[in-house]
């Protein structure tokens, strides 16, 4: 397939020239401990995004969503998010045993600005810290625990362009795109019609939530 792109930028030097510099603020705001102002919106977040990649460059991002306050904050230096089930594919668990960089995203509904995390994660099972992050009875498994290396607001303009958190802006329910329509499009599979997904679903998502 051809390359659509025609005018590709390849210098940091090309972007300052048409986008310019962070301001004063924007340069200075970025910590490298979890003080009291990230702990506080860390244990207010139930959801975040976590991005990975492999030693070969590929990339992926997952959202992690539970109670507020169910990451687990040890210290100034050092997170864990639990690992809940999911689909089994353990893409970010992959990825943190070939390159243990990640990025995360922090949100809490409401506010526009989110809380960016960066560091180095571990794949752990050390019980005393799974225990404290039990939730319906149910233990984790596992944990992906983090060493903080800085962190820092980010801005309110996405969120203030897309308007997500205004409910005026939402589609109606009836025109949103279709999961088991689209999953089973994606499996090409005649054992997998869409009302067999839509079952597997929402048996999953009724019964394996924790």
């Amino acid at each position: 397939m051809t390359n659509p792109f025609a005018e590709i930028l390849s210098s940091e030097e090309e972007i300052r020239e048409l986008l310019g510099y962070p301001s004063e603020v924007v340069r200075k705001k970025t910590v490298h401990t979890l003080d009291v102002h990230c702990r506080r919106f860390i244990s207010m977040s139930p959801l975040l995004f976590l991005s990975t990649s492999d030693d070969e460059g590929f990339c992926d991002v997952s959202p992690r969503g539970d109670a507020s306050g169910s990451v687990l904050v040890l210290d100034e230096k050092h997170l864990v998010i639990p690992e809940r089930p999911g689909n089994r594919r353990f893409d970010s668990l992959r990825n943190i045993l070939s390159n243990p960089r990640v990025g995360m995203i922090f949100i809490i509904p409401g506010l526009e600005e989110t809380l960016r995390v960066n560091g180095k994660a571990y794949i752990i099972k050390d019980e005393p810290i799974l225990e404290r992050m039990k939730a319906r009875e149910k233990r984790p498994v596992l944990g992906i625990g983090v060493e903080v290396e800085e962190c820092f607001i980010h801005c309110a303009k996405a969120f203030k362009r897309s308007g997500v958190w205004n409910s005026e802006s939402w589609a109606e329910a009836g025109t949103l795109p279709s999961i088991p329509t689209i999953l089973t499009a994606h499996v090409r599979s005649s054992e997998y019609t869409e009302e067999v997904i839509r079952k597997g679903l929402e048996e999953s998502y009724e019964k394996r939530l924790y």
